[in-house]
């Protein structure tokens, strides 16, 4: 999953939000020398990916990407479920997304001195172009794949992603639809488990 289902299914602490959304850049058994509640939030991003990768439902939508963009496939689904969570956000949260966007921002800014480099690099342009929002529409889906090319070096072609977004819709909301209820409820589960046993 993306950034805005990563800080969804982190429950309201936010610190656990904060772990959640920096776990890429934590590796191994590093995340031990972090607060209790930002360890959650790492293992529970863990969580979260391991269950998706090995979800038949997510695969199903990788397998209709995987001719074209190969091992990319994943990663633009994970972009696509992300635009489908903002579309529908109204039947996830009672908070408008763009209350909860800010809600967010504002959290990253108390806790930028936590943060990794690297995420201290992009949190600016995150905010300055409000990813979480844009996730919304096609157009801001376009927006993120194509800085998401850029990164490759344009290897990737991901920016052409929204041409098969557009022409298998249904099907790729259907997918994420059924798959994240699964999801919510396995990450609530974890999210217990973790507060419990760290």
């Amino acid at each position: 999953m993306n950034y805005l289902a990563h800080i969804y299914l982190s429950g309201e602490n936010d610190l656990v939000t904060i772990g959640n959304f920096m776990a890429d850049g934590i590796k191994g058994k590093s995340y031990k020398n972090y607060a209790k509640a930002i360890q959650v939030g790492i293992l529970l991003h863990r969580h979260i990916d391991t269950f998706t990768d090995a979800h038949k439902t997510v695969r199903q939508s990788t397998k209709r990407l995987h001719k074209k963009y190969g091992h990319y496939s994943g990663i633009i689904v994970d972009i696509l479920y992300d635009h489908f969570l903002a579309k529908n956000w109204r039947h996830y949260s009672d908070i408008p997304l763009e209350e909860f966007a800010n809600r967010f921002y504002d959290s990253l800014q108390e806790h930028y001195h936590i943060l990794p480099v690297r995420i201290q690099k992009m949190m600016p342009f995150m905010m300055a172009d409000n990813w979480l929002l844009n996730y919304a529409s096609i157009e801001g889906i376009q927006r993120v794949l194509e800085g998401m090319n850029r990164r490759t070096k344009n290897r990737s072609g991901m920016n052409e992603a929204v041409i098969e977004l557009e022409a298998f819709y249904n099907d790729f909301e259907n997918e994420f639809t059924s798959f994240f209820d699964e999801l919510i409820a396995s990450s609530k589960q974890k999210l217990k488990e973790l507060n419990t046993t760290l």
